[in-house]
């Protein structure tokens, strides 16, 4: 397995997909099997972390986010970026 291949597949693989070019991202970053583990609930802000498991041939064949939603008070003048 290539860490550092994989990392700049993950980059890709978002850059394509919001460029508007879906099918290329399936096509040259997503594996045979892929199993996505998201679910979006109603329409509040979230900040967002993506985990990704690769193939032996660089594709990602696996994919879960890590979700918090944004609080509307903070308990402190921290922003979440």
């Amino acid at each position: 397995m290539n860490l550092e291949q994989n990392k700049k597949n993950a980059i890709a693989f978002y850059k394509t997909a919001y460029e508007g070019n879906p099918q290329k991202t399936v096509d040259l970053y997503v594996g045979k099997e892929y199993i996505q583990h998201q679910i979006w609930p109603g329409n509040d802000e979230y900040i967002t972390m993506d985990f990704f498991r690769f193939d032996t041939n660089g594709k990602i064949c696996e994919h879960w986010d890590a979700i918090q939603q944004i609080p509307d008070e903070s308990a402190n003048p921290n922003t979440m970026y």
